[in-house]
């Protein structure tokens, strides 16, 4: 990312603040912008954008405790909002479909899967703006996350049945091997320290143990650091590390706004 790329999208992020505004909203304007002047992002801005959200995930995995997922107005709200907007775009989609095209619009199920798709909602942008908000700790900010988790979970099963593309026979062995080092990865984080130590054993964590290993089995690799965040989540020190990685992975968010914008 050159020094255009940053400059504007520090720019633009000051005049959204002081609209009273989320910065990542001039961090979109930046790429739209650059998107205009034909620039482009790059391996290296994909490199950070991806970054950003794996370590996000970790530190709400750090959060997260899985019997959250298991209450009704998760489970239930999820079902019931992707199933709402299905039945109610799926019909909406193919109307518009003909209407344009003259009578040869889209099928019904291209436009079902279109409904489904618009059903997700981004995790990214929730959970920057219930951060920057404080809402994050809030009742309905807890609820909202459990639900952006539960359709994570609803977009990779979807993805894998359409594609295909099933995760390798090692993932059966994978995921009781980590729940097994859930002590070892505990006391690892209490060995770790303070300063930048224990941000390394974040890095650690979330991009080698759960990115990597998830990724060599077939399976998302920011679900894996999701995974291992919920697996570190109850120990002592894992406030401290989410802590330590909060900048670092705002930073690196930076890059994942304005490839949106520039991809748009």
């Amino acid at each position: 990312m050159d020094a255009l790329f940053v400059a504007l999208a520090f720019l633009l992020g000051l005049v959204a603040r002081s609209f009273g505004l989320p910065p990542l909203v001039g961090f979109l304007v930046a790429g739209f912008v650059l998107q205009g002047f034909g620039a482009e992002g790059g391996e290296e801005l994909a490199v950070m954008a991806d970054l950003g959200v794996t370590l996000l995930l970790f530190s709400i995995g750090l959060k997260l405790r899985v019997r959250t997922l298991a209450r009704a107005e998760i489970w239930g709200g999820t079902s019931l909002h992707t199933t709402a907007v299905v039945l109610l775009f799926t019909p909406v989609l193919y109307g518009v479909s003909l209407l344009v095209s003259k009578g040869t619009g889209l099928e019904w199920s291209t436009a079902l899967l279109l409904a489904f798709a618009l059903s997700f909602s981004s995790t990214v942008f929730a959970v920057k703006s219930l951060t920057e908000s404080g809402e994050m700790g809030a009742m309905h900010g807890r609820v909202a996350i459990g639900i952006l988790i539960t359709q994570d979970i609803f977009a990779v099963l979807f993805l894998t049945f359409a594609e295909g593309k099933f995760p390798s026979l090692w993932m059966l062995a994978l995921i009781p091997v980590l729940l097994l080092a859930r002590p070892l990865l505990g006391w690892l984080l209490g060995r770790s320290g303070h300063g930048e130590l224990i941000t390394l054993c974040g890095l650690f964590l979330a991009l080698v143990v759960g990115a990597e290993s998830f990724g060599l089995v077939g399976l998302k690799a920011d679900l894996g650091a999701l995974f291992v965040g919920i697996l570190v989540g109850w120990h002592p020190r894992s406030k401290e590390l989410s802590k330590s990685l909060l900048g670092l992975t705002d930073l690196l968010l930076v890059g994942f706004f304005l490839q949106i914008g520039l991809v748009s």
